[in-house]
């Protein structure tokens, strides 16, 4: 199970879809999402049941249509029969054997979590409803929970919350077509693992400390409060100059920082921080065999910086640092 720590020292569907490995200056990796959407714009992988009551016209219009699905045409109507459940995928592996991971899958009771093949590709799935899940806590966690299990023993191709296929033909195609590009990324993720790291300062203590080591903000702030006319021009001189050296004091930090962890990872990704207080939100791409050093490393580069904080997470699947877009589309 993945471990926190904090404070000081304590440690993203047409086929084949693309999927690509991310190294260190790379885009932001987006969620897997399907193309048809639901009216409210959330990602949707079914085609909708069409009404119990509906016109002729109706009727004839739907059986005309077809839905493109995991790289195979269907009729529409053979889409909406029978769809009440389908299959949810949770991340791709490289195994040739059927294997089973126990019910610990989405569900209100946890789902059977077992093994879909194609040669020696497997996508980890569980039965589910074909629908829109919710992103609940509950399911979130479910979905966090068997990806975490799965890669204690496999390299692990996440999938994205809320991946559901029709049929199982319909995952063994999306494996087919895609077996070139998921056996590459596979290969560079062989034994990774992926950590999180959040630097916190607190504002207000950088503030006055770039007042005294800085002589013009030191000036300026004694002139604004010696003067006793208008002094907004003053104030807004102000703020630009604690802001930029705000800005050049974090930057700082962060290279200081990423500079000692580099030659304990493979790869890192910066992230936008979130808030004031964040002034490095970023993940690293660890060697099974690194994990330590690394922990060690995190360690020793927070005992220097005793006036950050640091939030240390991990390990986690390579969420950062692979792409996968299944995507259902109609014709």
């Amino acid at each position: 199970m993945p471990r926190a720590s904090a404070r000081k020292g304590t440690r993203s569907r047409s086929a084949p879809p693309p999927v690509k490995a991310v190294g260190k200056k790379a885009a932001p990796a987006r969620p897997a999402k399907t193309a048809a959407a639901r009216p409210n714009g959330s990602p949707r992988g079914v085609a909708a049941k069409p009404p119990a009551k509906a016109s002729r016209g109706a009727a004839e219009r739907r059986a005309s249509e077809k839905t493109v699905q995991a790289g195979r045409t269907m009729p529409a109507a053979e889409t909406s029969a029978g769809a009440s459940r389908g299959k949810y995928v949770y991340c791709i592996i490289e195994s040739g054997d059927p294997l089973r991971f126990g019910p610990i899958g989405i569900g209100a009771d946890p789902s059977d979590v077992y093994t879909v093949h194609y040669k020696n590709l497997a996508a980890v799935v569980s039965d589910a409803p074909l629908e829109v899940l919710d992103s609940t806590r509950e399911n979130v966690l479910a979905h966090e929970r068997v990806n975490e299990t799965v890669m204690h023993e496999h390299t692990v191709i996440p999938m994205s919350f809320g991946t559901i296929f029709k049929t199982r033909e319909d995952i063994v195609e999306l494996l087919r077509s895609a077996a070139e590009a998921f056996g590459d990324v596979l290969n560079k993720m062989q034994n990774k693992l992926e950590f999180g790291l959040k630097v916190l300062w607190d504002r207000d203590q950088a503030i006055r400390e770039v007042e005294q080591d800085d002589e013009d903000i030191s000036r300026l702030k004694q002139e604004i409060s010696s003067q006793k006319g208008p002094t907004y021009f003053a104030r807004m001189q102000y703020g630009r100059l604690i802001d930029a050296a705000l800005q050049s004091r974090s930057e700082r930090y962060v290279a200081d920082i990423l500079e000692h962890l580099r030659e304990v990872s493979v790869a890192s990704r910066i992230n936008k921080p979130i808030g004031d207080k964040m002034i490095m939100n970023a993940a690293f791409l660890i060697s099974r065999d690194q994990e330590a050093a690394f922990d060690s490393k995190v360690k020793l580069i927070a005992s220097r910086f005793d006036k950050l904080t640091f939030k240390y997470t991990g390990p986690w699947p390579p969420y950062n640092f692979v792409t996968i877009r299944p995507k259902l589309e109609r014709a």
